[in-house]
């Protein structure tokens, strides 16, 4: 049976945190791992995730525990927007994009708002950020302007807007044509090209 010693550096060797199914695939065996928990020396910070409570807070916590329960989950629309400083929506939810027909992942917190792509729309533009020692896939800035074109309806025209202007005003400049390539996988370019011309 894997001692509490073993057991603390599994999880220190995976970023503090570990869902607990993985745990028992590393080798804690189940009798340690509980009793980690109830000595309160892991704690859980989602449903079936816990984290070593000796490990240095966590600076966005909320994106850690997405990406360590549901790894393909891409940052997406008003929380991208928010990451890339192109609005001034403060998100009540985390936006996230999977693949079409994927399962909504369970978590008890952080709340979430889920989108599915098709292919290749759920490829494209993605750029991978780390934060607390965590992957965390996350949409360019050209490419969520263009998703919040083609959800206009959901998250209001008057935020798309904004965050043209925004891209506009903090870049200096525009990439056109990686607008435009996006537009032509989500097709709407035909909806964005007044606004491409008027802004940019």
């Amino acid at each position: 049976m894997t001692t509490t010693a073993q057991a603390r550096r599994i999880f220190a060797n995976h970023q503090s945190m570990l869902r607990t199914s993985e745990a028992i695939r590393l080798g804690i065996h189940p009798r340690t791992f509980y009793s980690l928990r109830d000595k309160g020396e892991i704690e859980s910070v989602g449903r079936g995730l816990y984290r070593l409570t000796s490990a240095k807070p966590l600076g966005n916590p909320d994106w850690a525990v997405i990406a360590a329960k549901t790894p393909r989950a891409t940052i997406c629309l008003i929380s991208a927007l928010s990451y890339h400083r192109l609005t001034t929506q403060v998100p009540h939810a985390i936006d996230i994009a999977l693949p079409s027909h994927s399962r909504v992942p369970k978590l008890d917190y952080p709340p979430i708002r889920v989108f599915w792509f098709s292919e290749p729309a759920f490829s494209s533009g993605v750029e991978v950020v780390t934060t607390d020692g965590v992957k965390v896939r996350i949409y360019s800035p050209e490419k969520t302007i263009v998703d919040c074109f083609k959800y206009r309806n959901k998250i209001g025209l008057d935020v798309v807007i904004e965050a043209l202007k925004s891209y506009r005003e903090r870049t200096g400049k525009s990439d056109i044509k990686m607008l435009l390539k996006y537009a032509g996988i989500e097709r709407v370019q035909r909806i964005m090209r007044p606004y491409l011309e008027s802004l940019l």
